[in-house]
């Protein structure tokens, strides 16, 4: 699972997801991507999921690159605890997803796989995607 190494702060803020994405939004490394449609916190669970039925699917043939990192970490208060009493304790880490940005790279595979692969993927993350090309990546 994808979490940092230290950070700064053990708890943060929850924060506003509104805009689009100003970084991330065009391929970089490979010819075909998988790009946000909405804005979601993407868990690290998520992101290892969809990386893996991306992998299983072009059946290790591709170059494959995650845009995508949990820095931020998200807490819970435990089942059936009383409102008050603080901020509850880290339960895992979600990388702030913003519409536009691109979140998983591919190249190696023809267009066909590597659309399968990417709706495969698509259905793994808690928000709407759609497959970019290389040529029409730039919206």
């Amino acid at each position: 699972m994808l979490s940092p190494k230290r950070v700064r702060h053990r708890k943060v803020q929850k924060g506003r997801m509104k805009g689009k994405a100003s970084r991330g939004t065009t391929l970089a490394f490979g010819h075909f991507g998988l790009q946000a449609l909405e804005p979601a916190w993407i868990t690290a669970q998520q992101i290892e999921a969809a990386r893996v039925a991306i992998t299983r699917h072009v059946k290790r043939g591709a170059k494959i690159w995650i845009r995508i990192f949990p820095d931020k970490p998200f807490t819970k208060k435990p089942a059936e605890t009383r409102m008050g009493k603080g901020k509850g304790n880290p339960e895992g880490w979600v990388a702030v997803v913003k519409p536009g940005r691109i979140l998983y790279e591919m190249s190696g595979v023809d267009r066909e796989v590597a659309q399968e692969a990417m709706r495969l993927a698509g259905h793994k993350l808690p928000c709407a995607t759609r497959f970019v090309a290389k040529e029409e990546a730039r919206t």
